[in-house]
């Protein structure tokens, strides 16, 4: 499994605005939203990985390169990981690979 320094987005302001007002994260960086099944990028400057994962933590969905101004959504998922985009890939993530997270 690939190393990634997880923030889990708590606050209610946390969870409302993810990365819009940020920086786009580091490599290795993620930041976890548990029990979401969509993200929008209304508002942000950059495009992100979006990557979707079940209960188990199980890769579902992996939405990369989300453009701003879109939304992503994956039925059954649990929670949601926002990457820099490209970072899926560089990480090796796939559907069906299980995840450490929360």
């Amino acid at each position: 499994m690939p190393a990634l320094k997880a923030q889990v987005a708590e606050r209610f302001s946390e969870r409302a605005f993810g990365l819009i007002f940020r920086p786009p994260p580091g490599s290795g960086e993620a930041l976890v939203f548990e029990r979401c099944a969509a993200v929008h990028t209304c508002f942000m400057r950059y495009a992100i990985d979006v990557v979707f994962v079940d209960a188990q933590q199980q890769v579902l969905r992996i939405s990369a390169g989300l453009a701003p101004w879109r939304m992503a959504w994956c039925r059954g998922a649990q929670g949601v990981l926002e990457l820099r985009s490209g970072e899926a890939a560089r990480l090796g993530l796939a559907p069906g690979q299980r995840l450490q997270l929360f």
